[in-house]
């Protein structure tokens, strides 16, 4: 009687061999099946911590407002209702550049200059009408204009009352009686400098800006007061 050619095809414990060592090596695959269901739940609990750390604290000029001087205005000025308050829309900071009209270096150095004292992008401003005595044609780019809002205007006010006037060589307060009669406030800065986020070895020119406080406020007495517990250095 012939015998097989293969002898291994006869026993069962040979033949057998060759599927245990395939599904030995297909076991691994089902730990990696689980650690990859494990590692989800860290990532999605890593994204929740991610988020709890992006939450902002609110800017601290922002809290003694709400806290502390609502109620004292409230009082003072003896409102019937906490909606009468006056409060904060907005504030324009903006730079006149002349001498863009002969170099546009300046007005590209005055939109980075801005964006680095306020955190917000500037927008060029264009001249309103034609004026032939100074060579300013309309629609011509002669200045730089940012409007802050919320958070923004409240960290850059707390700046600039606390940090950058008092840089002011022989400051000595600010003038009370800029209003314009509608409870907004303006005041005009000769150097930029006085912050002390802008480089002075990197700034292209010394170049004074114009900033513009609006408020709620009825009158004039009224933007003094809150302007006042916020901390704005009147002269006296």
């Amino acid at each position: 009687m012939a015998e097989p050619k293969d002898k291994n095809a006869m026993n069962p414990e040979t033949s057998a061999a060759p599927v245990e060592k395939a599904a030995k090596s297909a076991k691994p695959k089902a730990p990696a099946a689980k650690q990859a269901s494990k590692s989800a739940p860290a990532k999605a609990e890593s994204k929740e911590e991610a988020k709890k750390d992006q939450i902002k604290i609110p800017p601290r000029l922002k809290t003694i407002y709400r806290e502390k001087i609502v109620p004292e205005l409230f009082k003072e000025m003896g409102y019937d209702s906490l909606m009468q308050v006056p409060r904060l829309v907005k504030i324009v900071v903006s730079m006149g550049v002349g001498e863009a009209k002969e170099n546009k270096k300046l007005l590209d150095a005055a939109i980075a200059d801005l964006g680095i004292i306020t955190g917000q992008h500037a927008v060029k401003t264009k001249a309103r009408k034609s004026i032939a005595t100074f060579k300013i044609r309309q629609g011509q780019e002669i200045g730089a204009r940012v409007t802050l809002r919320g958070d923004y205007m409240w960290e850059f006010l707390d700046r600039l009352m606390n940090v950058a006037l008092p840089r002011v060589k022989d400051f000595r307060g600010v003038n009370a009686n800029a209003f314009d009669g509608h409870g907004n406030y303006s005041l005009g800065l000769n150097e930029q400098i006085i912050f002390p986020e802008i480089d002075f070895d990197k700034i292209e020119k010394v170049m004074g800006l114009n900033i513009a406080i609006v408020t709620t406020a009825k009158t004039d007495k009224e933007a003094k007061s809150l302007l006042g517990m916020l901390g704005m250095p009147f002269r006296k």
